[in-house]
C-alpha cells in the first residue's frame, strides 16, 4: 500500500503506462480498466495530500474528491462519473464478448486521452 501521496501519484502514472501496454496490445477493456486505476489512485494521492491520512479503501474516484471538496471542471466530472461506472463493468465482467464490443480499441483510446486529462487535473490541484 502507498504510504504517501508521492508515491499514489507515481502508482497513478505507472498504471497509466499499463493501460497504454494494453492498449497496444488489443486488450482494450484492461486498458479502461488500468485507466480507472490510474485516476483512482491520483485522487488517493490527493486524498493523502490534502488531508494527511491514508485514502479509504474505496475505487469510487467521485467520492474521494468530494471527500478533499475538490470538484473537476464541468465535462470532466461526467467523465469521471462514467469512468467509475466502467470500473465495475470491467472488474466484475459477466460477459466477456459483450465487454470487449463495448471497449473497442477506439473507445478505449478517447477514455485513456480523458483519462490522462484527469490525471493531470488532479496534480494541479495537489
Amino acid at each position: 500500500m502507498a504510504n504517501t501521496w508521492e508515491e499514489w501519484l507515481r502508482q497513478a502514472d505507472y498504471d497509466m503506462d499499463t493501460a497504454e501496454d494494453m492498449l497496444r496490445a488489443g486488450r482494450a477493456f484492461y486498458a479502461v480498466f488500468m485507466c480507472h486505476l490510474s485516476v483512482e489512485k491520483a485522487a488517493k494521492g490527493l486524498y493523502h495530500r490534502k488531508l494527511g491520512r491514508i485514502p479509504p479503501k474505496t475505487h469510487n474516484i467521485v467520492f474521494l474528491l468530494r471527500e478533499v471538496s475538490v470538484r473537476p471542471p464541468r465535462g470532466l466530472d461526467h467523465f469521471i462519473a462514467s469512468l467509475d461506472d466502467a470500473h465495475i463493468a470491467t472488474r466484475y465482467p459477466d460477459d466477456i464478448d459483450k465487454l470487449a464490443s463495448r471497449y473497442d480499441t477506439e473507445s478505449a483510446r478517447e477514455i485513456l486521452n480523458r483519462g490522462k486529462e484527469t490525471t493531470l487535473w488532479i496534480k494541479t490541484q495537489l
